[in-house]
């Protein structure tokens, strides 16, 4: 499985009612860290198949989620559980520190 694409639309269905806690990548096309961090949360999204749900939200075309959770500096990543933050990543960061805030919200 790859990420999803999250929307103003489909945020609350996909994110906040989820069963399984969500990684949220938020980035735009011309953040260039965002490039960097995507191939990342690409291959977290595959090891964790089925344990979590990982999702990408352009915050260019989704300005209402991003305005929502005080999103000013991307990549930003919220780790969500029971339909609520958890935890968050602000920049570019190792794929070993993702998928460790991740695998806290497993348990």
């Amino acid at each position: 499985m790859t990420t999803i694409e999250i929307t103003d639309a489909n945020f609350e269905e996909l994110v906040l009612k989820s069963d399984k806690p969500v990684l949220l990548d938020f980035w735009a096309e011309w953040c260039g860290p965002c490039r960097m961090v995507g191939p990342v949360v690409e291959e977290i999204a595959k090891e964790y198949e089925g344990q979590a749900f990982v999702g990408k939200i352009n915050v260019d075309s989704n300005p209402q989620i991003s305005v929502r959770f005080g999103i000013r500096n991307i990549p930003a990543l919220l780790f969500f559980k029971d339909g609520e933050v958890v935890d968050k990543q602000i920049g570019a960061v190792p794929k070993s520190v993702l998928a460790e805030k991740l695998v806290k919200q497993l348990n």
